[in-house]
């Protein structure tokens, strides 16, 4: 078990607008299970032009030193120095050449800030992760591993981590995954416009049936940024480019240079289906000719970028049609917050329901007055949902529901529901599935520029305050 790959989060549906997630990425080693999400800010910038203002920092860990204040919290030299050898072996074990000691620990210290604010965002919201939550997630791993949980602790503690600390590890993954579910995922929309021109797009293009493997290098541009520093920012790109035009190794400048989620994994991406490549990039990409040729440099809003092609293979082949059944499905959802908890989120649907049992009220009604989802304008109505492309425990209930039915609250990861079934319908699979593989596609290419500017805009409005107390 050399790799340890970590839950997918399912998202309630990838043809509901309101509620697609991202997965959670592979760890490329257990002992490196941390997330490498996207620096947006060289450790050089000044914190002077951060808007928000800490509330006291409490008294603290000062025996190793405070590396940097993050709003109203802390991380220590110690933790900055644990995570630079476990990502220092990480690289030795894919073989990628190790950046310079100071290089990789700006990378490393901008990716625990990155990782600190969205944990620290996901707390303020309300949202937490119990025991039993993350021992789901963990079995979950163990499966998805072909392992029992009990081997994966055992290889986890035998490269050295505490399996305690790679728990703690993972709820905040399950954390972070949540606050982009809710802050990024959710708000994204996908006209049907969009889906009818993608699907013709598909059709007329020569690579429909290939995925790529790329590598990634990004400079990012800080929000707002003047035109100084957009130059600074150019010519770094630049000094990347002049240097893999010369031969120098994709993986160790990606290391070194690059503001991308990838960059500490060598500026891998992994593999994908072409057309779940923002259109942005998708031109530069094309271009690249042959396996280990890189692009010109990209613009965008977030930065520039400079792509490298790592693999290129056929897609299986498409299964024959068939027929599917469709639930035309609404919702309400609730989360807890600070000032409710889950009993009494869970409480307050109990009463929604009797409501509408009774019909003292609609579900539409309802659903207008108290979902959060962006659904609740259209009373909680989430279309016709596809099996197998929502939360298993979302599905399972209504597979179990009477037409007409309201359900019991139901949990999942993005909250507390209950649910009405309003029809179901026997459809042609292959017409259906195209259709939602083709919003998939296109919320993929919406998303990854979406989550970049959102961490962007997330780390500059941050208090972060660099110390030097380093012994």
């Amino acid at each position: 078990m050399n790799q340890l790959k970590r839950p997918t989060a399912i998202c309630l549906s990838v043809c509901l607008t309101a509620l697609f997630g991202l997965s959670l990425s592979g760890i490329a080693a257990a002992q490196t299970a941390a997330q490498t999400t996207s620096p947006v800010a060289p450790l050089e910038e000044p914190a002077t032009g951060n808007k928000a203002v800490p509330k006291k920092v409490a008294k603290a860990q000062t025996i190793n030193g405070i590396a940097v204040v993050v709003n109203d919290e802390v991380i220590t030299n110690l933790e900055v120095a644990e995570r630079i050898n476990n990502i220092e072996r990480s690289l030795k074990a894919q073989g990628t050449p190790l950046p310079a000691r100071a290089d990789l620990e700006k990378q490393i210290i901008e990716r625990m800030i990155i990782d600190r604010l969205q944990i620290q965002l996901a707390k303020e919201q309300g949202m937490r992760v119990d025991d039993l939550m993350l021992d789901r997630a963990l079995q979950r791993m163990a499966e998805q591993n072909k392992t029992s949980l009990q081997e994966m602790r055992n290889q986890i503690e035998r490269e050295g981590t505490s399996f305690g600390a790679f728990r703690e590890e993972i709820r905040d993954d399950i954390m972070t995954q949540r606050i982009r579910e809710r802050e990024v995922d959710s708000k994204l929309q996908v006209s049907e416009l969009e889906v009818d021109n993608f699907i013709a797009a598909q059709e007329a293009a020569p690579n429909k049936n290939q995925e790529i493997n790329l590598g990634h290098i990004m400079v990012r541009i800080p929000e707002n940024a003047t035109p100084e520093v957009i130059a600074q920012r150019n010519a770094r790109v630049q000094e990347v480019y002049k240097k893999l035009r010369i031969g120098d190794d994709f993986a160790k400048l990606a290391a070194t240079y690059s503001d991308s989620n990838e960059a500490l994994k060598g500026g891998e991406v992994g593999w994908r289906e072409q057309d779940k490549i923002p259109t942005i990039f998708s031109d530069a990409v094309n271009k690249i000719t042959f396996v280990g040729g890189f692009s010109e440099i990209v613009r965008s809003p977030n930065g520039f970028h400079i792509f490298k092609l790592l693999g290129k293979r056929d897609l299986a082949p498409v299964a024959a049609a068939s027929t599917v059944q469709e639930t035309n499905v609404r919702h309400i959802l609730m989360r807890p917050t600070q000032i409710m908890t889950a009993a009494q989120v869970k409480s307050t649907l109990v009463d929604l329901k009797q409501k509408i049992v009774s019909k003292s009220a609609s579900f539409e009604e309802l659903a207008k007055t108290n979902s959060i989802d962006t659904s609740a304008s259209k009373g909680g109505d989430l279309g016709w949902v596809l099996p197998g492309v929502t939360f298993p425990e979302f599905e399972a209930v209504m597979n179990k529901l009477a037409v007409n039915e309201v359900s019991d609250p139901v949990e999942t990861q993005m909250g507390f529901h209950i649910l009405q079934v309003l029809d179901r319908k026997v459809s042609d699979d292959s017409k259906e599935r195209k259709r939602v593989a083709a919003r998939n596609a296109v919320r993929a290419r919406k998303s990854e520029e979406a989550l970049q500017d959102w961490l962007r805009q997330l780390r500059d409005r941050a208090y972060v305050e660099f110390r030097n107390e380093k012994k």
